[in-house]
């Protein structure tokens, strides 16, 4: 799915326009937008403002497609030249019975607001500039200090629709009916904390469209993510269907093997080997019931390089991080292997400390970075990631660096030096100890059955995403990593009934 940049959007919306026509856009703005509200409208008050614009003009569209046994007002800024879209829009409002009138002043601004049910955003769009300024600025307060539920239009007013930056005011909506194509600024913190839940409707933005004006972004939707997936042959051998080796594990850490080993299992690989210390195998094996466990002696490293490269010839692909410890043997460990195999590899949590200093060693090799935040800062050697710099500061490390990174947060981001995906599932109840263990077993496995790095990260990050949501709706509170395996097939399948709805597709 092409994700753009404000002015990207500016040159596809004049593509569209001119092949459709600028009313035949904004009537089937207004049908969408009309078909979201029944979702959120908890009685039939629906009041819409709308600014001079374009934006506005969807507002009018918007009412125009209601039934008409909602009560219907729009509160509108007449100012300045129309449009053409935006004058068929008012005129089909007015003849539908939708109430109109001007911007009410400061002192009814609240009255107003909170005599609505549902509030349509149509005050800005994506032309504009922060911060929000009077009249406008008093209006945004208004709304978002309201009761009502807020449905923006295109994109919350108050944001910035490429680098997700908010200003003061700003509205934190309900849901957002984005129009087109999805806009950058929806998937970035802290903007996408007011968007709300994220629908999707293209009006006629087809890919012919889009694509020759889109960027660098991207993100994955379900059914992009279902194609992505490898497909099981009929005739298939355990080791042919994935065959990733996990290098894991330690006395202090035996958990975040077992972990990855079992996202690695849940996630379709045949034949899963986990590589850990002699000291730690006992109790992996304790543990791991359908995965082979092999032990190596960590306390030689040139003897456990051999060890594990000798494993090595009958996988096909390497995790190898969680749970290793930070001694400087297995250092020596993860540095050795690394320089040794050209497995496809993921490297998370101890591997990453480790690689720190050595990253050149990486470079060519078909390689997955999965750092958070503060392991980041460290690879990157560049300090502390504040949020507005997220997407940035990654493409500044992989053009150095060459490696494929996923850098986990809120909002999970992967770059492979040419496109940067945005991770568009994610839940809550994955914040807890151990889920990014299990998110390395599944990159491990997708690598193994062919997918390139940088495919494997994103599908893994969508399915682990998805994961998390599911596992919360079995357990609504109390979800740990060691849920997350069990509910990726659950998963998967919710994600393959997934449809475009009425040409709306709900995004987050």
């Amino acid at each position: 799915m092409y994700v753009l940049t404000a002015e990207e959007m500016r040159r596809a919306d004049a593509a569209a326009v001119e092949r459709h026509g600028e009313v035949a856009l904004m009537r089937a703005a207004g049908a969408a937008i009309a078909r979201v509200v029944p979702n959120y409208a908890r009685g039939r008050r629906i009041v819409a403002f709308a600014g001079t614009g374009n934006n506005g003009g969807d507002a009018f569209a918007a009412l125009a497609e209601l039934d008409s046994s909602y009560e219907r007002t729009i509160y509108a800024d007449q100012s300045g030249a129309r449009s053409a879209a935006r004058a068929d829009a008012e005129s089909r409002a007015r003849a539908a019975g939708v109430r109109i009138e001007q911007l009410p002043d400061p002192e009814t601004l609240a009255h107003r607001c909170s005599n609505a049910d549902v509030i349509l955003d149509g005050v800005l769009g994506v032309g504009a500039r922060l911060p929000v300024r009077e009249p406008y600025a008093t209006i945004v307060r208004a709304i978002d200090a309201s009761s009502a539920r807020v449905i923006a239009i295109d994109i919350p007013t108050g944001i910035d629709p490429t680098t997700g930056r908010t200003g003061d005011p700003v509205i934190a909506a309900t849901a957002t009916v984005t129009l087109g194509a999805p806009k950058m600024g929806l998937f970035l913190d802290p903007a996408r904390l007011c968007a709300g839940d994220l629908w999707f409707a293209p009006i006629g933005f087809d890919a012919t469209v889009v694509a020759p004006h889109a960027g660098r972004f991207r993100a994955l939707d379900d059914r992009e993510f279902t194609t992505l997936l490898p497909q099981r042959p009929a005739v298939s051998e355990k080791r042919s269907a994935g065959a990733p080796l996990i290098v894991a594990g330690s006395v202090q850490f035996p958990g975040a093997a077992v972990l990855c080993a079992r996202g690695a299992a849940r996630a379709g690989a045949g034949y899963v080997t986990v590589a850990a210390p002699r000291s730690a195998a006992k109790t992996l094996r304790n543990h791991l019931i359908e995965q082979v466990v092999v032990a190596y002696n960590d306390d030689k490293p040139a003897r456990a390089i051999e060890q594990i490269m000798d494993v090595t010839r009958n996988c096909s692909s390497i995790g190898i991080g969680p749970g290793l410890g930070l001694a400087p043997e297995m250092g020596e460990i993860v540095r050795g292997l690394l320089a040794a195999t050209d497995l496809p590899v993921v490297a998370d949590a101890s591997a990453l400390f480790h690689l720190g200093k050595y990253l050149e060693l990486l470079r060519g090799k078909r390689v997955v970075l999965t750092p958070h935040a503060g392991e980041f800062a460290r690879l990157s050697g560049k300090g502390t990631v504040k949020e507005e710099e997220r997407v940035e500061r990654l493409r500044a490390f992989v053009a150095q660096y060459g490696i494929t990174t996923l850098l986990k947060g809120h909002v999970t981001l992967i770059d492979d030096g040419t496109v940067t995906h945005v991770n568009t599932s994610g839940d809550p109840a994955l914040a807890t100890a151990g889920t990014g263990d299990v998110l390395t077993g599944m990159i491990a496995t997708l690598l193994s059955q062919g997918l390139a790095p940088v495919d494997a990260a994103r599908a893994a990050a969508f399915w682990h995403g998805r994961g998390g949501s599911v596992a919360r709706k079995h357990r609504p509170i109390g979800v740990v990593a060691g849920d997350i395996p069990d509910v990726l097939g659950a998963a998967l399948m919710e994600s393959e009934s997934v449809r475009e709805t009425d040409g709306l597709l709900r995004i987050y």
